[in-house]
């Protein structure tokens, strides 16, 4: 971290066949070992997947999930005299869109004996539904700033 200044953030460039900057963050995150290739054809068959199983064009069902799955509040931990709170905290719009991006790509990860482009299509369908792992996940987190509204005060 620097002492003066705050770097400033890099731009990121849309991806080349939709135009989508969201859609190149996700494909960044998706990526392994610097294997973007890889990566973009996955991304590319869960479109298509997409757009068999649902009759939409995918992008828009993709930008549907990522929209239900952002959360608007988190909690973080303070250290306040001795003790610890979880104190709820609303998140910025940036994080919202990696946490959105990291929980349906760990919610993918996690099921097991598919290919990879067939679990993300499923669980993208399923946010754009607002069910599935990935909601789960933001419910729980909701629920957890919810009950710890009352350590609200020691936000700063």
């Amino acid at each position: 971290m620097p002492r003066r200044k705050r770097p400033e953030k890099r731009e990121i460039l849309p991806e080349y066949e939709y135009g989508s900057v969201l859609a190149h963050k996700f494909i960044n995150c998706l990526m392994k070992d610097g294997k973007k290739g890889l990566a973009q054809r996955i991304f590319y068959e869960t479109l298509k997947t997409i757009e068999k199983k649902t009759g939409k064009p995918g992008i828009d069902i993709f930008n549907q999930a990522i929209e239900n799955v952002k959360p608007m509040v988190e909690v973080k931990p303070r250290r306040i005299g001795g003790a610890t709170y979880q104190v709820p905290m609303e998140v910025r719009k940036e994080r919202r869109i990696s946490l959105a991006i990291r929980w349906m790509l760990d919610a993918a990860k996690t099921a097991q004996g598919r290919p990879m482009h067939d679990k993300l299509a499923d669980e993208i369908i399923a946010a754009s539904k607002r069910e599935g792992n990935a909601i789960k996940k933001k419910e729980d987190t909701h629920r957890m700033a919810e009950a710890n509204r009352v350590f609200a005060q020691f936000k700063w």
